[in-house]
């Protein structure tokens, strides 16, 4: 067991690192300290600098506070994006289950939930920065990890239109104990990485609906930022068609595959609302000429609040990007898809329309 003091001190800056990418942070690592985007804030210049000799976040735009750590951040990023308040016992239970740790439940009385008994253990083995590009290795892990686990019929997704061989090609399958959805999750070459989880428990969905997943006492997760979901699948069918979709969840790319077949899949997910440089460097390898923005809905009316900060953060990916290849976005005005629904949710004939009318910026 460990206290949320000394988690925090023995946290890596290659560790930290990892979690400010699948945060969205697009970080880039320096000596002794790396510069993330301003997620702290939903800002988009790179002025958010870790310090690993202090184990603290500095912001140099808007933030008040003259330094933050981990937990904080966590904090202030999970906020926003959920819409609700992550108060410091939530944060910190956060962090300890992305990296593997047990904590001692006498920091804060209203955290109760204890985590698995095992060691910290590593989600990528290295992590250079060369010319602004990282190299990541990310660990593997033996296909015999998901032999043992059942695949009946997952009835939920069926009814909302995923195919059952689609679901088998992907190895999809079930864990009885956790009541979850597992979905292996496997790099450009076919390795496989990590595994999540889609927990069917209702009363779980507000710390998320997907969580690493948890398998005889081990935790399978990686840094969602380093990776595509679908890619090892997509890739040829992407280097023939030079475009690539890009989707939230990997939900929407089971759907994709399961109404215009495997064969036509050039889908991929990010797992999340941020897409960053190492995953456009994925597929520019492949030698994409477009990349198509297919994220949810995130806004209620057109105009307000969350529709003015959502068409930023889309204006803010093209810019990035817009000189390296063709970036368009899949972008409902028109009251079509439902409040966070995915442009494929509602069926192929809507995806078609809003693909035909995507937005080039």
């Amino acid at each position: 067991m460990i206290d949320k003091d000394t988690l925090k001190n023995e946290l890596t800056i290659d560790q930290v690192f990892g979690l400010v990418a699948e945060l969205g942070g697009d970080p880039r690592m320096g000596n002794g300290s790396f510069v993330s985007r301003t997620i702290c804030h939903d800002g988009d210049s790179h002025k958010l600098y870790y310090y690993n000799n202090t184990h603290l976040f500095k912001c140099y735009t808007q933030c008040p506070e003259d330094s933050f750590d981990i937990y904080q951040l966590v904090m202030k990023v999970k906020s926003r994006e959920l819409n609700e308040e992550w108060l410091l016992p939530r944060a910190i239970n956060y962090v300890a289950r992305y990296f593997g740790y047990e904590l001692y439940n006498d920091d804060f009385s209203d955290l109760q939930e204890k985590l698995p008994d095992w060691e910290i253990f590593n989600n990528y083995s290295r992590i250079n920065s060369i010319n602004d590009k990282q190299i990541v290795e990310l660990k593997t892990y033996p296909e015999k990890i998901l032999q043992y686990l059942p695949t009946p019929r997952i009835t939920p997704w069926e009814q909302e239109h995923i195919d059952t061989e689609v679901m088998k090609y992907h190895g999809i399958k079930y864990d009885p104990v956790a009541q979850g959805i597992i979905i292996p999750h496997y790099d450009i070459d076919g390795n496989l990485i990590g595994i999540r989880e889609k927990t069917m428990v209702k009363e779980e969905e507000a710390d998320g609906k997907y969580r690493p997943a948890i398998i005889n006492g081990v935790m399978y997760n990686h840094p969602l930022g380093f990776n595509l979901y679908n890619l090892n699948n997509s890739k040829e069918a992407i280097k023939i068609i030079h475009k690539a979709i890009v989707f939230e969840s990997e939900k929407s790319t089971l759907l994709y595959a399961s109404y215009f077949g495997k064969d036509n899949d050039i889908s991929v997910a990010c797992c999340g609302s941020n897409f960053i440089s190492y995953q456009a460097n994925l597929l520019l390898s492949l030698g994409v000429t477009e990349i198509i923005i297919a994220f949810d809905r995130q806004y209620q009316e057109i105009g307000d609040k969350d529709f003015k900060r959502w068409t930023h953060k889309l204006e803010a990916i093209n810019e990035k990007y817009k000189s390296l290849c063709q970036m368009s976005f899949i972008f409902d005005t028109q009251h079509r898809l439902e409040y966070k629904a995915s442009p494929i949710d509602q069926g192929p004939e809507l995806f078609l329309e809003l693909f035909q009318e995507r937005i080039f910026l």
